[in-house]
């Protein structure tokens, strides 16, 4: 079960982390889809930010229970977050996008949870 742990939250670490660098970047399309959500340019360092702790958190975590559940529940805060804020925006097509991220930060907390 640990090894399984392991891969689902590299695999979501990833992901997060790959989502983090793109709020850094700034791609055209991210900052497209944060006007199309209402979502102020200004706030796409502090959420990276936010995603980049959580990414630590879960990769740290491997070793320390205690931080890979919070970095964990903080992910899954986020992420229901952005789903919120889709459904705010009434942009429906959109709300698949956040959903694989959601829910390998699940499958990493569900593990971590059973593996202990």
């Amino acid at each position: 079960m640990f090894t399984a742990y392991v891969v689902v939250t590299v695999l979501a670490a990833a992901a997060s982390a790959y989502s983090a660098l793109n709020h850094f970047i700034r791609p055209r399309w991210i900052l497209d889809n944060m006007t199309r959500y209402g979502v102020p340019h200004s706030w796409l360092p502090p959420l990276g930010a936010l995603k980049a702790a959580g990414v630590v958190g879960l990769l740290v975590g491997i070793g320390v229970p205690a931080i890979a559940v919070a970095a964990s529940a903080g992910l899954i805060l986020y992420y229901l977050g952005a789903v919120v804020t889709i459904l705010r925006a009434r942009v429906y097509t959109h709300l698949i996008a956040p959903l694989p991220f959601l829910l390998l930060v699940v499958g990493s907390l569900v593990l971590r949870l059973t593996a202990s």
